[in-house]
């Protein structure tokens, strides 16, 4: 699949898998800003994802070491936006923040189904049935 990519700064780094077989491109930062206690990393791209997909963004694994977190967890990025991408995190006191050039996060991007809901007055039955947090561990 292609989809157009555009940089809106000149040190912008295209996303791309770091190795065979990884899921998500790596973002890289090229800014920073800090506002109300986050820290707004910019990506310095935009692109304009497909109708019927979605841009996920996720914070890598190795963000352990600094600290921080994704403060939205997972970022969602709609078909119809065309801004560029940012990712904001929650620094910590202890926090080894990020440096522009840094690897920030990972986009995936993935097909969706468009969901329409049938009210009804009762749902088939299942093994779990109405079970919810911890039902299913000891």
């Amino acid at each position: 699949m292609k989809i157009k990519i555009k940089k809106l700064h000149n040190d912008a780094v295209i996303p791309q898998y770091a190795k065979p077989g990884d899921a998500g491109m790596d973002l890289t930062a090229v800014d920073v800003s800090a506002d109300l206690g986050y820290l707004t990393y910019k990506t310095g791209i935009a692109i304009q994802i497909p109708e019927g997909h979605v841009g996920l963004l996720f914070p890598r694994s190795s963000i352990y070491k600094t600290g921080q977190t994704l403060s939205n967890c997972v970022g969602v990025i709609d078909s119809g936006y065309r801004g560029e991408i940012m990712m904001k995190f929650t620094p910590s006191p202890y926090s080894n923040d990020y440096q522009i050039g840094d690897r920030i996060g990972q986009i995936m991007i993935l097909p969706y189904p468009q969901i329409k809901f049938e009210e009804v007055e009762s749902l088939d039955e299942s093994d779990r049935g109405e079970g919810g947090y911890g039902s299913t561990g000891k």
